[in-house]
């Protein structure tokens, strides 16, 4: 059969225009892992992702802590400022600038916030997506401080992490890096330390809500307000 070389229907021209000039995108290490082996996965990633992007619209200088492959930063991107992506892993840092798209450009560097302290230049907002759950109890405080020392006064730091609950029901994998799961009640307690205002939601699946903590396979927390903690 010969490969067709024209659409059927004139709307999708624009299908085949995209493909030539911009070529067809690589999927991140991270986010190929979960389309190879669990597909629904990559819609629960990027539906994590669109929440944060709505609820830091119009900030203009967002910071992600533990991008991975930052695949999905581009939701993000979409509607802010600018965004910059950090991960304490070379693999994963060489990743994304090895995929960087010229139309979706963001600054990428090499920064554990817990060892290596705040950012050198402040936010108006930072997010961390799957992070807290990796961080050791003992370094959990240094983690939501020195996040915080990279914002502005004003600034809002969201934490998206699953919940404690939920690892009844995780993949060894999974299990394997996470040691410091969250209940809806400790998590808020945590960012409570740190901040004036934390806003917890549950989220199962794609789906976002205010519903019972227990039953949530995922935990956000949206916070403001700086505390003095004496540091």
């Amino acid at each position: 059969m010969t490969k067709p070389e024209h659409t059927r229907e004139p709307q999708y021209r624009l299908l085949l225009d995209v493909k030539k000039q911009r070529g067809i995108a690589r999927l991140g290490l991270m986010i190929n892992e979960a389309w190879q082996q669990d597909p629904k996965r990559m819609l629960f990633v990027l539906s994590r992702y669109k929440f944060v992007a709505k609820m830091l619209s119009g900030k203009k200088r967002v910071l992600e802590i533990g991008c991975a492959d930052a695949f999905a930063t581009r939701i993000v991107q979409q509607e802010v400022g600018h965004v910059t992506a950090i991960d304490f892993d070379p693999l994963f840092v060489e990743d994304v600038r090895e995929r960087m798209d010229p139309h979706w450009k963001l600054d990428v560097a090499l920064h554990d916030i817990v060892r290596d302290g705040p950012m050198p230049k402040t936010f108006d907002a930072a997010y961390s997506l799957d992070v807290l759950e990796h961080i050791p109890p003992a370094d959990e405080g240094k983690f939501v401080q020195n996040t915080l020392d990279s914002l502005t006064d004003d600034g809002v730091i969201v934490v998206g992490t699953p919940s404690l609950e939920s690892q009844t029901y995780a993949s060894p994998q999974s299990k394997e890096g996470h040691v410091n799961c969250k209940s809806g009640k400790s998590l808020r307690e945590l960012m409570l330390r740190y901040c004036e205002n934390v806003f917890v939601f549950s989220m199962n699946d794609e789906v976002v809500h205010t519903g019972y903590f227990p039953m949530a396979h995922y935990l956000f927390a949206i916070c403001s307000g700086k505390r003095d903690t004496g540091k």
